[in-house]
């Protein structure tokens, strides 16, 4: 690193880049201070963008930070910390805290790296995005079918299943959305940021009939309160406010829509003269939802009399076993946790040399010998083979 970088860096943002690293390793302005040997007014100068760095101090920093020096020096956006929205949101207990934070703070710094990317590689996101929807005065189930309802006709969807949800929303919509490891009460996050847009983290752990649920529970956020962080948790209210009402019944609407909901539950009831538990497991699958969610749905629309789940769960039913017994695989779980978009646009900056070897590795969350394995096995198949490496799952080569 020459003088010359950091004689022309922008010192504001560079301050302000330092700080947030600092802070997401936990260490105060004195334990900077002792790493480069200055007073802690001197880390204080340094964050404010008033003293100029050394090329040595921030050498130090940075590996103090447990940060590369390119992180620091390379152009990137200052967005305001996801912590700071949802602390300005939310009140939270320390050990909710002590849970959420580093899931705030890892679903943002994926979604400044796919923010990165797409400056590095000139190709922003498209954002297919819709007006904010106005709720005002509306029951709220018949604010999410109406949502529902049209947000299928804006996307093209018709009156089916969705089997392709998480595609559809980020490749469609635009919205940012990864797989994060999260304790088992959490479902999903949601944030919006002007330059980043939608942003989605939801609980890899989960199976993944669960997993689709929640992800358009977090659709419904994005579409009705867009500039609300969420982070959605078991039995977090005591009273749910009308946003999380939604946020429930929203769901129903848009995977398992009236039309079509009816229009196959007739067809198999009239094929057998009744509705029996195999017709019930099969269209769960149909629609890649649960048997629960399916059954309410099915009752509120009353083609079941209420507590057909009770009924089922007193007499044993194994849905696993069954499904395997009528020959219904399981819903495939999805294994890639970054956006196909974000890591194909990491391996073709990594072939075109727009970022380094460390970098690669470091957008895609895994050490250098693993990002070399990668790299080496998707360049094996990128010899004009598109259609078979659309969905491939880079950390699964």
């Amino acid at each position: 690193m020459t003088n010359n970088i950091l004689d022309n860096i922008d010192l504001r943002k560079l301050g302000e880049l330092l700080q947030q690293a600092r802070k997401k390793c936990s260490m105060t302005q004195a334990d900077a201070a002792q790493v480069i040997d200055a007073a802690r007014t001197t880390i204080i100068a340094i964050e404010k963008g008033e003293r100029r760095l050394k090329p040595n101090e921030l050498i130090k920093l940075a590996r103090a930070y447990g940060r590369a020096v390119s992180d620091f020096v390379r152009p990137s956006p200052i967005i305001e910390p996801f912590s700071v929205q949802f602390r300005a949101t939310y009140q939270r207990s320390e050990q909710e805290e002590a849970q959420i934070k580093p899931i705030i703070e890892r679903l943002e710094e994926l979604c400044q790296n796919y923010f990165e990317l797409e400056k590095i590689m000139d190709a922003p996101l498209p954002q297919n995005y819709p007006s904010e929807y106005e709720l005002t005065n509306m029951p709220i189930e018949a604010a999410a079918e109406s949502m529902a309802i049209t947000e299928r006709q804006r996307l093209g969807l018709g009156d089916g299943p969705i089997p392709l949800l998480r595609d559809v929303l980020e490749q469609t919509v635009g919205l940012r959305i990864f797989y994060l490891e999260m304790p088992s009460k959490y479902s999903g996050v949601y944030s919006y940021n002007e330059q980043l847009g939608g942003c989605v983290a939801i609980n890899a752990n989960h199976p993944e009939e669960r997993r689709r649920w929640s992800l358009a529970h977090e659709y419904l956020h994005f579409i009705a309160h867009r500039r609300k962080p969420v982070f959605d948790c078991e039995d977090r209210y005591r009273r749910k406010p009308e946003s999380e009402r939604l946020g429930d019944s929203f769901p129903s609407y848009f995977l398992m829509p009236t039309s079509g909901l009816l229009k196959r539950f007739n067809d198999m009831y009239q094929a057998h003269g009744k509705f029996t538990t195999t017709n019930l497991l099969t269209l769960a699958h149909y629609y890649g939802v649960s048997i629960e969610a399916l059954i309410g749905r099915l009752e509120a629309m009353k083609l079941l009399p209420s507590g057909i789940g009770d009924l089922l769960r007193d007499r044993g039913l194994k849905v696993r076993k069954v499904q395997q017994e009528i020959g219904l695989e399981n819903i495939p779980q999805r294994t890639d946790m970054l956006p196909i978009h974000y890591q194909h646009l990491a391996i073709e900056a990594l072939d075109r040399g727009l970022i380094t070897e460390g970098q690669f590795a470091n957008f895609l969350g895994v050490d250098r010998l693993e990002s070399r394995r990668i790299a080496e096995a998707l360049r094996e198949h990128s010899s004009g083979m598109i259609e078979e490496t659309a969905h491939l799952d880079l950390r699964q080569v």
